[in-house]
C-alpha cells in the first residue's frame, strides 16, 4: 500500500442548510452511520467537522462518541456564524443572508468561536484540534482565534477558487478568495494565511486539481459560451473531490492528479449529502443510492495506493522529525510542486 494520506472530511451540520431555514433539523445523523461503515470497509477515518446544531444533536454525539471511542474517526469543529451563540444580528435577517464569521466584530468572533469550542469539548470530552470555516470564510484574524483555542489544523483552504462574488452580509465583502493560496499543506502565520511559514497553524487544503485543457488553453474557460460548452462536453476548469462539485471521473482525476504530484489527498461533503432531500444536489433515494456507487468505486480505487488518516493524525504526521520517519508511518514530508521544494513541518 502506498503511503499517499487519506483524508476525509465531512461538514456536520443541519439539514438542507442552503434552503436558508428559519427551524434547523438535523435528521441527517441519521444517515451517517452507512457512510461511517463504509470508510471502515476500506479502512478509512471520517473528520466530523461539527458545527452548532449537530452538537446539540444527542443521535449524532451517541453516534461520534462510538466513532471516537473505537478510533474510527475525529470530531472536529465547523462554525456557521449566523445559528451559533451568542446570537447578536448583524443583518436584517441573518438567517437568510448566513454571513460569514469574517463580517462579525472581533469580540463576538472571539465569543462564538469559544462557545462552540466549549460545547464540542462537553459533549465529547477531548480538546478539539482541527476545524474548517463555515461556508470557507477565513482571514488571519479568524487563525489567531483558533490559535488560542488550541487549535492546530484548519482545512478551510479551497485553492483555485474565489468566493469574494459569493455574499454573506450584503454590505460586506462577500467571502475568501483562494486563487492564489498553496495546494499542498503548510503552515502560516495569521499575517498572512496564504503565505507559507515554519510554525502557527497547519492548513491542509481540499483536494482540488485544474483540468489537463485548463493548464494548457486556459482562455477557453474566460469566454462564457466556450466555458459552458467545455464544462459540459469536455471537461470543468477544476476538479474537486468532493461529490457535490464534480462526477466521478472528476474525483477520480482530482485524486490522481494529487498523487502525481506527491501530495495528501482530501475529500469532502456535508452530512446532509448524504440524506435524500438533505441537499440540493442529492435530493431522492436515487440520488443517495447513486453517490454510494460512486464512493464505492472511489474508495476502492484509493485504499490500494492510500492510507486513511484523520486531520490530528495528520498534523502529528507532518511535524514528525524526520529521525522518525522511516517506522513505517506516512512520512512527514510533502513536496511542494510551486517552490520546487520539500515542506517539512519544522
Amino acid at each position: 500500500m502506498s503511503d499517499t494520506p487519506f483524508i476525509i472530511t465531512i461538514d456536520t451540520e443541519g439539514d438542507d442548510l442552503w434552503a436558508r431555514p428559519r427551524e434547523i433539523t438535523t435528521r441527517n445523523a441519521e444517515y451517517l452511520p452507512r457512510f461511517q461503515s463504509l470508510c471502515e470497509r476500506f479502512g478509512f477515518k471520517p473528520v466530523y467537522l461539527t458545527n452548532y446544531e449537530m452538537a446539540m444533536s444527542d443521535v449524532f454525539v451517541e453516534f461520534a462518541r462510538d466513532m471516537l471511542f473505537r478510533g474510527a474517526g475525529e470530531v472536529g469543529m465547523h462554525l456557521h456564524a449566523w445559528n451559533s451563540p451568542p446570537l447578536v444580528p448583524l443583518t436584517s435577517d441573518d438567517f437568510h443572508f448566513q454571513p460569514y464569521l469574517i463580517e462579525y466584530p472581533d469580540p463576538l468572533m472571539k465569543e462564538k468561536i469559544k462557545v462552540v469550542t466549549r460545547l464540542l469539548e462537553d459533549r465529547f470530552d477531548q480538546a478539539m484540534i482541527s476545524h474548517r470555516a463555515g461556508r470557507l470564510g477565513f482571514d488571519g484574524r479568524y487563525a489567531a482565534m483558533l490559535l488560542d483555542e488550541g487549535y492546530r489544523v484548519d482545512c478551510s483552504v479551497s485553492t483555485g477558487l474565489d468566493w469574494s462574488g459569493t455574499p454573506g452580509d450584503p454590505n460586506g465583502k462577500g467571502g475568501t478568495d483562494y486563487r492564489t493560496f498553496p495546494d499542498r499543506p503548510y503552515f502560516f502565520s495569521p499575517s498572512d494565511i496564504s503565505v507559507p511559514t515554519t510554525g502557527g497553524l497547519l492548513e491542509v487544503p481540499m483536494t482540488i486539481r485544474s483540468s489537463g485543457l485548463s493548464r494548457r488553453a486556459p482562455w477557453v474557460y474566460r469566454i462564457p459560451l466556450l466555458h459552458r460548452a467545455t464544462h459540459r462536453l469536455v471537461s470543468p476548469a477544476l476538479n474537486h473531490l468532493c461529490p457535490a462539485e464534480s462526477n466521478l471521473r472528476g474525483m477520480l482525476r482530482a485524486a490522481r492528479a494529487a498523487r502525481a504530484e506527491g501530495a495528501h489527498v482530501e475529500f469532502t461533503l456535508h452530512s446532509s449529502e448524504l440524506m435524500p432531500g438533505g441537499s440540493p444536489t442529492f435530493r431522492n433515494v436515487s440520488d443517495i443510492e447513486r453517490l454510494y456507487e460512486h464512493l464505492e468505486v472511489l474508495f476502492e480505487e484509493l485504499s490500494t495506493w492510500c492510507r486513511g488518516i484523520t486531520l490530528k493524525e495528520f498534523h502529528a504526521w507532518f511535524v514528525e522529525p524526520p529521525g522518525k520517519a522511516a517506522s513505517g508511518s506516512p512520512g512527514h514530508r510533502l513536496f511542494d510542486r510551486d517552490a520546487g521544494q520539500e515542506m517539512a513541518g519544522a
